[in-house]
């Protein structure tokens, strides 16, 4: 291809600006570019109509460019345009391009001046332009039109911003000469996005139509709101000429003859006008770009390697062959098998930060939620006793028994036995749903075939439940053989002697030693408004204690408290708050914490709260359950009676215990016999099978619309950024260009608002000083003595308050001498802009 130049690069930019328009990526690519800004009849559209030499922009009253125009000028020996959305179409009668430009902007906007932020993008070909691309864009507005919304100044202020808060972005700020410069929107929106004034290039229109008197020599001189860049003023067609059709050469001799012949331009006029704003776009857009490729392959470089992997399972995709489908089907399936191994071992790739799922849901599952189920089902022990009273009265009958009836000790144990069937089948219906759920999110990945991906969760889901009723067949199985038969020998079983001796204190759970059983941020619910209200902490939880402290450095400790004779129960939640609540309470209804009788303890998620529920178990912290306080809440005053209902209390516990250790042991077996282990075999064994026997297999690995998509945009994008990359490597950079021109003051534009008042620093300014700077002015603006306070211009005072302000006055000379009162007046209508230093006391 060789080395090429740098009249290169503005091809080479609109190359790029194609490839990736087509992808719909050419707004997330920060492509060097032109951006023209400006208020509404600013004349934009008139500068680019003279760079081109035709009439081909939409006309009219109001806002009239509604869409960005993104405008590519190629210097060719022949002339005609091109639209992107008509690839192929060439456009010789530029009044065709018109139409198809106000049709284009009907079809996403309407008819009614909508706005839009999706581009146009016309290329132009013409032996009469230089290598250029500007983005023509909607003028700002104040008041909404037709079906515009009330925010339109906003939405177009919005737009605008999309394009020129870019770095690699020129701004072109054209503003009408006969309106004050420190009005004019274009120069507001390059102070907001550029206050360096490193890319802002200001254009000045209209300078044909000024006041008689009056110039822009300030302005175009760059000693007035002075750019780095600097101004170039345009003479552009008047209404008049538009309408009347005169000729875009015409217009542009007239605007040289303009240039020469006028006393405050002459001097000026070979910077000035169209073809040099031309000449001096291309050559600082191509030194722009010069200077921003390193970054720009940058970018493409790391956007490339972004893709580069999911694009080279694009590259050799084969739609017409014919064993495709059958390997990505062995695909889809084995990758499904390992991704659901995967989530329930918990070796997965993708490890989920926000939330447990998979093995370890089923985990918690397992060791916390169904222990902790299994805990509530413990009866109250006012309710319990009694039972234990009526069971024994009734196997005596009419006699008074002198012994304690084992019969009683069984039928209490049987029926809480029985009870346990609940929490054993809630268990199962919890790994069900989890099980499922990871189907779910395994199948995920197959989103590009719809069809394969429902059927292969109907298939999986199906057998889940298909097992469901033989998992739960077998945990009742477990529970109707402890049914069975009470084995009253186990070797952990107190028996009837020992239960004599045991007091009712001996159900507790003995802790060995002080271990630690949890940690963790919980919130104090409970503490008054007054003392700062709920406040969080973190606490320690040990066999014997359960401690706080101020962060989990475990420094400062805030209090410590016994978890002996500690209960739990649940809270409700407040309107008020998110946050899931549990409290803790002393079975001897005593103060827990300080003046509290119950320590309410939140967190953010009701795992959590379960979660710490059944910590607080294994510190034989238990559910909340009413206690006996004596033989009148059972009805009886028999003391053997007492006796035995305190034998056979105690061998229940003792059972229970047994029961619920064999429970929480085997149940957790089976159910991963039973459901998980064999689902993961059946997707491994069985799976492929049962797809091949649903049907057919074409329908099932027919590819989502979407997906297709998605495909080729991808491998478009991959070859746009290639393309991008390969020609930004045949550039030459190192050819000499034109250096960025020197600095100036700019204090302008780096100013962060401009105040509607005197400056806040300002002392109250003495009559006599208002009155010398108002003659002051008076007497330059009848003199035009430069620089004359005239509209538009700008004047320099200090006065003997040692206040120097540069002040925007505006006076209407009406060919007499104009009254002191009124030029006062005229003062304090234009505040001061700004303040600025100047040595000396002189008036003048």
């Amino acid at each position: 291809m060789g080395n090429r130049g740098m009249e290169d690069l503005i091809p080479l930019v609109n190359q790029l600006q194609d490839a990736f328009a087509s992808i719909g990526q050419n707004s997330s690519l920060d492509l060097p570019q032109i951006a023209v800004v400006g208020g509404q009849s600013a004349g934009k559209s008139s500068v680019l109509e003279n760079f081109v030499g035709k009439d081909f922009l939409p006309r009219g009253s109001g806002i009239v460019t509604r869409r960005p125009l993104v405008l590519q000028l190629i210097n060719c020996p022949t002339e005609y345009a091109e639209f992107l959305h008509c690839k192929g179409k060439k456009f010789i009668d530029f009044d065709e391009v018109r139409l198809e430009i106000e049709a284009e902007t009907d079809r996403i906007t309407g008819q009614n001046k909508g706005i839009s932020p999706v581009p146009i993008n016309l290329r132009v070909y013409s032996p009469h332009v230089l290598n250029l691309t500007l983005v023509d864009l909607p003028g700002m507005t104040k008041v909404p039109v037709g079906d515009q919304p009330a925010d339109i100044e906003h939405q177009i202020k919005e737009m605008l911003m999309q394009f020129v808060t870019k770095d690699n972005c020129l701004v072109l700020a054209v503003s009408p000469a006969n309106s004050d410069l420190a009005n004019s929107d274009a120069l507001k929106i390059a102070k907001e996005v550029d206050p360096q004034g490193l890319r802002t290039i200001g254009v000045i229109t209209k300078l044909d139509l000024m006041d008689e008197g009056t110039d822009a020599r300030d302005i175009l001189e760059n000693k007035l709101l002075p750019l780095r860049r600097g101004y170039v003023g345009v003479v552009n067609r008047s209404q008049k000429d538009i309408d009347g059709r005169k000729d875009i050469t015409a217009a542009l001799q007239a605007e040289r003859k303009f240039f020469l012949s006028h006393p405050s331009y002459r001097h000026l006029a070979e910077r000035m006008g169209t073809a040099y704003l031309q000449k001096i776009l291309n050559q600082q857009l191509t030194n722009h770009i010069r200077d921003t490729l390193p970054g720009l392959r940058s970018k493409l470089q790391s956007q490339l390697l972004s893709i580069e992997k999911e694009v080279e399972e694009y590259k050799n995709f084969r739609p017409d062959d014919p064993s495709r489908k059958t390997k990505a089907l062995l695909q889809m399936v084995q990758q499904f098998a390992v991704d659901f191994e995967k989530r329930i071992e918990g070796s997965g790739d993708q490890v989920d930060t926000y939330e447990l799922s998979g093995g370890a849901k089923i985990n918690r599952i397992f060791h916390e939620r169904f222990p902790f189920d299994l805990v509530k089902l413990e009866s109250d022990e006012k309710t319990l006793r009694k039972e234990i009273s009526y069971a024994i009265k009734n196997i005596h009958g009419i006699r008074t028994g002198l012994f304690t009836p084992d019969m009683a000790f069984e039928t209490i144990v049987k029926r809480l036995i029985a009870q346990i069937k609940e929490p054993c089948q809630k268990c199962v219906d919890m790994v069900i749903n989890e099980l499922v759920n990871t189907v779910r999110q395994c199948t995920q990945k197959l989103a590009q075939y719809p069809m394969l991906r429902e059927e292969m969760e109907r298939i999986v889901t199906q057998h889940i439940r298909d097992r469901e009723s033989r998992t739960k067949e077998q945990v009742f199985l477990l529970i109707d053989i402890e049914l069975a038969y009470m084995n009253t020998n186990h070797e952990d079983f107190i028996g009837f002697a020992n239960a004599q001796q045991k007091s009712s204190q001996m159900s507790k759970k003995k802790a060995a030693g002080n271990q630690v059983i949890r940690k963790g941020w919980l919130t104090i619910n409970n503490i008054s408004i007054m003392k700062g209200g709920a406040k969080e902490y973190w606490f320690v939880l040990t066999a014997e204690t359960l401690s706080w402290y101020k962060d989990d450095e475990e420094k400062d400790k805030k209090y410590m408290l016994p978890v002996d004779n500690l209960k739990l129960k649940d809270i409700e939640k407040s309107f008020m708050s998110s946050k899931h609540i549990f409290a803790l309470f002393h079975n001897e209804h005593r103060n827990v914490y300080k003046d509290s009788r119950q320590l309410e303890l939140a967190s953010e998620s009701q795992e959590e709260v379960d979660s710490w529920k059944a910590s607080f178990l294994r510190a034989g912290v238990y559910p909340e359950r009413t206690v006996a306080s004596g033989d009148g809440q059972i009805h009886s005053l028999d003391p053997q009676l007492e006796r035995q209902v305190e034998i056979v209390r105690n061998l229940v516990d003792s059972y229970l215990s047994i029961i619920h250790r064999t429970v929480r042991d085997l149940i957790p077996k089976t159910i991963m016999h039973l459901m998980v282990n064999n689902t993961k075999e059946f997707i491994h064994s069985d799976l492929l099978a049962n797809l091949y026997s649903c049907g057919d297999q074409n329908s099932l690995m027919e590819e989502s619309q979407e997906q297709a998509q998605h495909r080729d945009e991808m491998l478009r994008m991959y070859h746009a950024l290639r393309e991008g990359l390969s020609l930004i490597g045949d550039i030459s950079t190192s050819t000499i260009t034109t250096p960025m021109p020197p600095p100036v003051d700019d204090s302008w534009l780096q100013v962060t608002g401009m105040p509607s008042g005197p400056h806040p620093n300002r002392k109250a300014m003495c009559w006599q000083c208002e009155k010398q700077c108002a003659d002051l002015a008076l007497n330059r603006a009848r003199s035009r003595q430069p620089p004359a306070a005239r509209m538009g211009s700008w004047s320099f005072w200090v006065h003997p308050c040692h206040q120097t302000y540069l002040i925007m006055v505006k006076i209407v000379l009406l060919g007499r001498a104009t009254p002191f009162s009124t030029l006062k007046n005229v003062l304090r209508r234009y505040p001061p802009l700004t303040m600025v230093n100047i040595t000396g006391s002189t008036p003048g």
